[in-house]
């Protein structure tokens, strides 16, 4: 019994050690060689979590604000292939068109508080208000204020038709990314 005690003791201690959370390897959004959205690496806090979700609403200003959300799970590579399979046996492709892939198996509507310092990155929006600037311009910074304007302006571009990728770190939104989608 007593060898027993010991070989169990050294594997507790092991069971112990903290592993390599998902979270900590959670990728940022930014652009590739190839010109696509691509992960690029970045360390969250652990006590952070990175949603992927489409927008209903944006209320935010200098003091903070919130979001409506309705979380979705995002899919690339050969894990959106391998998705796509399972999911769409009978499409008639061999996998999603564009790379990635999007599940929403039903609708919420999920409320978020934003944190006044919060940080923004959009892909493509109207800069001009008139349709006049839509170029891609990969994770622009803008404020939580003036995306909160943005979304609201659906006649040219609706910044609610993009997925956006949410980091949240002691029950605050922290960071937003709009995710571009061709």
């Amino acid at each position: 019994m007593k060898n027993g005690l010991l070989a169990v003791v050294p594997l507790l201690l092991i069971m112990m050690i903290p592993s390599v959370d998902a979270r900590l390897a959670t990728p940022g959004w930014v652009q590739a060689e190839s010109g696509v959205a691509a992960a690029a690496p970045f360390v969250e806090a652990p006590d952070s979590l990175t949603l992927t979700v489409y927008l209903h609403d944006v209320q935010m200003s200098q003091s903070g604000g919130t979001l409506l959300v309705d979380p979705i799970e995002w899919y690339e590579g050969e894990q959106a292939d391998k998705v796509f399979a399972e999911r769409e046996p009978d499409a008639g492709i061999d996998g999603p068109p564009d790379g990635y892939y999007i599940v929403n198996e039903e609708e919420e509507d999920v409320a978020y508080p934003v944190a006044p310092d919060a940080e923004v990155r959009l892909q493509i929006y109207d800069r001009t208000g008139q349709g006049g600037d839509m170029n891609i311009q990969w994770n622009e910074a803008v404020s939580p204020p003036q995306f909160s304007k943005l979304f609201q302006q659906k006649d040219r571009l609706d910044l609610g038709w993009f997925p956006y990728h949410l980091t949240i770190t002691d029950g605050q939104v922290v960071r937003i990314v709009q995710q571009y989608v061709p």
